[in-house]
């Protein structure tokens, strides 16, 4: 038996960056005063903007891009490969981006597949978001649909 312990490695981090441990993270850039709850993950080749907190239980996957300003809530997963062929893709080249805008806000429990989030976003808790949202609003359900512009507050 092979027992690993989480650890933080290769982060390039900004100002007054605050990551509760146990997490693993590797390979990232966190910007400044980005906070990190514990039993998070975030791969390698993910971005982070500045002031964006990521609470506990989150899963990051490579190739994810957050915008500034943003929340993701408790155990917010992010997903990278389709199994577009029946299964676990063969190749990290099968796998696809998500790029979240600035002042996203995800709800616990949501699961986002390789899509583009515009600014200015909320997105449900248990949500699942299947598809790009280029319209500023609020958004909810499997799959995630538009409730209401930001405009209706």
């Amino acid at each position: 038996m092979q027992i690993r312990e989480s650890k933080i490695v290769d982060v390039e981090s900004g100002a007054n960056v605050v990551v509760i441990t146990p997490s693993n993270l590797y390979g990232c850039v966190l910007g400044d005063d980005v906070f990190v709850g514990p039993f998070c993950e975030i791969q390698d080749k993910v971005r982070v903007g500045a002031r964006t907190r990521i609470q506990s239980h989150s899963f990051i996957c490579s190739l994810v891009e957050i915008g500034q300003d943003c929340f993701i809530g408790h155990g917010v997963m992010f997903v990278n490969d389709l199994f577009s062929e029946g299964g676990p893709a063969d190749s990290k080249t099968k796998w696809r981006a998500t790029k979240i805008g600035d002042k996203v806000s995800i709800g616990s429990n949501a699961t986002i597949l390789p899509v583009s989030i515009c600014d200015n976003v909320v997105i449900g808790a248990g949500s699942v978001v299947t598809k790009d949202i280029t319209t500023s609003g609020f958004y909810a359900g499997n799959p995630a649909r538009l409730l209401r512009g930001m405009e209706q507050r």
